[in-house]
């Protein structure tokens, strides 16, 4: 088979580089969440800076007590909340903005690229400015309109007052037309479909190279 030997066969370097593009990606999307929200397999952590959160997304109407870290079901009442983990954020007043993800990167968006946003509050879905809180209990309550991209930015100045920290988490609201668990599946299924089209095509085409040619 071309796939037993790619390093001989450039159809099956380009199969295995695929293959493994593909691994990279599933991996990568099961291990951990995109932007300032990371998974570490115990729960969801958002980072700013030193600053960092125990983060929960729930929709009880929906999901009851599961919890998620982005990417939500369906666009209904939704609770974001957010725990703590440094006692200075209790000092501090926290911004906490929702806005549709109409950026060209997707996934990719971050903090340099909502400071390019000219009018932010045009494509904001959501904001409340937090006063400080004691107990390091942060619980935001939104009801979502319509399924789509969006991106969450929580902000929290330094206890001194400067610098200002910024987390950054695009999310999904509705299901994905692929889930996670279906991109190797996918994947496997471009690889078969490419392999039975070469075992279709090679021999022709070495047929077609062993035609005698006419000499004059």
């Amino acid at each position: 088979m071309w796939l037993s030997s790619p390093s001989n066969n450039p159809i099956g370097k380009k199969a295995l580089l695929l293959l493994m593009m593909v691994t990279v990606l599933t991996r990568g999307s099961s291990a951990h969440a995109h932007g300032s929200v990371v998974d570490g397999g115990d729960g969801c952590t958002i980072q700013l800076d030193f600053y960092s959160a125990h983060f929960s997304i729930y929709q009880p109407d929906r999901s009851g007590h599961r919890a998620y870290c982005e990417d939500i079901p369906v666009a209904t009442d939704t609770l974001f909340v957010m725990e703590y983990q440094h006692n200075a954020m209790r000092e501090v007043p926290i911004e906490f903005r929702i806005i549709r993800n109409d950026s060209p990167l997707g996934r990719f968006v971050r903090w340099s690229d909502i400071q390019q946003i000219e009018d932010i509050d045009a494509v904001t879905a959501y904001y409340q400015s937090a006063q400080p809180r004691p107990d390091g209990v942060l619980s935001i309550q939104h009801v979502f309109q319509a399924e789509g991209d969006y991106v969450g930015i929580v902000s929290a100045p330094h206890p001194d007052g400067s610098p200002t920290y910024h987390a950054v988490f695009p999310f999904h609201v509705g299901r994905p037309l692929v889930p996670v668990w279906g991109w190797p599946i996918l994947g496997i299924g471009i690889l078969l479909l490419w392999w039975r089209y070469r075992k279709h095509t090679q021999p022709a085409s070495a047929m077609s190279g062993n035609q005698p040619h006419e000499t004059m």
